[in-house]
């Protein structure tokens, strides 16, 4: 009987021993339950970045472009008819692209026509003004040999009577005045026949002019290399790069460049958020898309004044220019890069993960333990970037806070910063926020 008495005490005793840790945490508050996701409070340098995906491009070039005087041939678009591959290394004078003869074959037929035809209008007014001097020096001719007979028929007038003699001097006085005249008239023949050839002439050398122009832009529809590089053909106003079909007008003449690939600039576009952020001379991480492993260093060189809207994009952007430091014969214009561009550096500051504050009625709280407690503290943040926040005020280094709230967080009692009024309704003012006091009979 005892015995018996003895072996059941036993087991009550296994099943209380047993029992006991299960029961205390099946019956653990909720707070506690969540106590292994917790973070300490730290105090390490606190970097905050913008991170923007940008792409590769050489900071200098040598570019490659049609010919310079189109708009004066008269042809303002013309299209690419052919392009070597891009990425083709080249040598001075090799073929890079053909344009499309037929935008000027008609103007060239024009001018050549129009050339003939002021060939044709000088080659006339020379024959004119020929003529007319020609005629113009006989007629003078002929009043010299009229001057003379009068001269020798007043001279045979002396012994005739007074009035025939008079006459006879009359005569030669007209011969005299009529050949002066011719003379003079002779000279403003000249003056105009040089006017006139001065005329067609200039119209004859402007149209030469034109013609040569013609010649000249057509001979330059086959483009060469002016250096020795690697072919990167030129983006187009939405983003595309030249390709076979592509126009280039009299304004954008650039089909292609030759880039100078040891001095690379990533070209980054930031959001109107983070712009202000951004300074000239902040240090930049980049990476490569085509190889995360490569790590490459930058600065900030230049940041737009003017935002503008991108393609695809409803937000406005600014550009960024960022210079990659050292030389790296790998890179290539084009390749996509991600920048992390360090906007503030602080140092000597308390900071905690992202998820361990929590707004209520934006109000910032963190959970920390003190000792057995657990206590909703009220902070004040400052700083943050991509995975952590700077606490202000509120909590010291090395405290551990909660990365996830407990359930009964927001009817927790809260331990308020000094003086601090956030979440309380203002006096006379809005009280929406704030709890309403309950009319009688409602």
């Amino acid at each position: 009987m005892a015995l018996s008495f003895s072996r059941r005490t036993l087991i009550v005793l296994a099943v209380l021993v047993v029992g006991a840790p299960t029961a205390w945490l099946l019956a653990r508050p909720p707070e506690e339950a969540g106590a292994a996701l917790t973070a300490t409070a730290k105090k390490t340098p606190f970097i905050v970045t913008v991170t923007t995906a940008g792409e590769l491009r050489a900071s200098s070039a040598v570019q490659i472009q049609g010919p310079q005087e189109m708009q004066r041939a008269g042809a303002f678009q013309v299209k690419i008819a052919s392009l070597v591959p891009e990425g083709t290394v080249v040598k001075v004078g090799d073929l890079v692209a053909e344009l499309d003869r037929s935008a000027l074959a008609q103007r060239l037929q024009e001018t050549s026509l129009a050339v003939q035809k002021a060939e044709a209008v000088n080659e006339q007014a020379m024959l004119d003004s020929t003529l007319n001097l020609s005629k113009a020096r006989e007629d003078m001719r002929t009043m010299e040999l009229a001057l003379e007979e009068k001269r020798l028929a007043k001279e045979q007038a002396v012994y005739e009577a007074p009035t025939v003699k008079r006459q006879a001097e009359i005569d030669l006085e007209k011969a005299e005045r009529a050949l002066a005249q011719a003379k003079l008239d002779y000279k403003t023949k000249v003056e105009q026949a040089q006017a006139k050839m001065r005329e067609v002439g200039a119209d004859l050398q402007r149209q030469k002019n034109q013609l040569e122009v013609v010649q000249k832009v057509m001979g330059e529809f086959t483009i060469r290399a002016p250096a020795p590089g690697m072919v990167i053909y030129q983006k187009e106003w939405n983003g595309k790069k030249r390709a076979v079909g592509s126009q280039i007008g009299a304004w954008d003449p650039t089909v292609a460049t030759l880039p100078d690939l040891t001095k690379m600039e990533s070209i980054t576009y930031v959001n109107e958020i983070d712009i202000k952020k951004v300074a000239v001379g902040q240090p930049v991480a980049i990476t490569l898309d085509s190889d995360p492993t490569k790590k490459l260093s930058g600065k900030v060189v230049q940041v737009a004044n003017v935002g503008e809207q991108r393609p695809n994009t409803d937000a406005k952007v600014f550009e960024v220019k960022v210079l990659l430091v050292g030389v790296d014969t790998t890179l290539r214009p084009g390749m996509t890069t991600g920048n992390a561009i360090e906007t503030t550096v602080l140092t000597d500051v308390v900071s905690v993960p992202l998820e361990a504050v929590t707004s209520i009625e934006d109000v910032p709280y963190v959970f920390k333990r003190s000792g057995g407690r657990l206590i909703k503290q009220e902070v004040e943040t400052g700083a943050m970037n991509d995975n952590d926040v700077v606490i202000v005020k509120g909590l010291a280094e090395g405290e551990e806070v909660l990365l996830v709230p407990p359930a009964d967080a927001n009817t927790m009692a809260a331990t308020r910063l000094p003086g601090s009024t956030r979440g309380l309704p203002a006096k006379g003012g809005d009280t929406s926020k704030a709890a309403r006091p309950v009319p009688p009979g409602a």
